[in-house]
């Protein structure tokens, strides 16, 4: 690879890094091409981008956004390194656990996750980071935590046994306790 075609690959990693808030990085190194061609399609359907590169080209990449915000992901830019970009923070957990399990295997390894400027770091994470609640699923929680009482006085409101006096006394005497 020349140096024109790998400032090339740079220029396109710094491109997808500056694009995608999360990405992942994993050892793919011990799959079969049928394996990764899976994994690859995996990715596809559920949205995520997976490319493979050379680690200083990864490094650079990120040097030349920003040096200092990325200097954490450096130690983990060893081996063959897989690199998964997404909108969704828990997307290509969810992928590489399906993965493993279908192919019973333990690869690809996950190195580590940058989500949100927070990191992820080894193969132990990969657990939690299926657990995570994306941006949409946490507003809805809060949506709804702050109409639930709303929801409460229309129904009060609503059943025909109580009037509205009935519904202000109860609500002051809960508010006097």
């Amino acid at each position: 690879m020349n140096k024109a075609q790998k400032n090339e690959v740079i220029a396109r990693l710094k491109e997808k890094f500056s694009h995608y808030p999360h990405f992942y990085l994993a050892d793919s190194s011990a799959l079969t091409v049928e394996q990764v061609n899976k994994l690859r399609r995996a990715c596809f359907n559920g949205k995520v981008e997976m490319k493979v590169a050379k680690n200083t080209l990864i490094r650079k990449a990120l040097e030349s956004i920003e040096p200092t915000r990325y200097s954490s992901v450096f130690t983990a830019l060893k081996g063959q390194t897989a690199i998964f970009f997404t909108e969704n923070p828990k997307e290509p957990a969810l992928i590489i656990s399906r993965f493993r399990k279908e192919q019973k295997s333990e690869k690809p390894i996950l190195k580590l996750a940058y989500i949100d400027s927070e990191i992820y770091e080894g193969d132990t994470q990969l657990e939690t980071l299926t657990q995570l609640k994306s941006k949409a699923d946490l507003l809805g929680e809060l949506i709804s935590l702050l109409q639930s009482p709303v929801h409460r006085v229309v129904g009060a409101l609503q059943s025909g046994g109580q009037t509205l006096s009935g519904v202000l006394k109860t609500l002051e005497t809960k508010a006097s306790s």
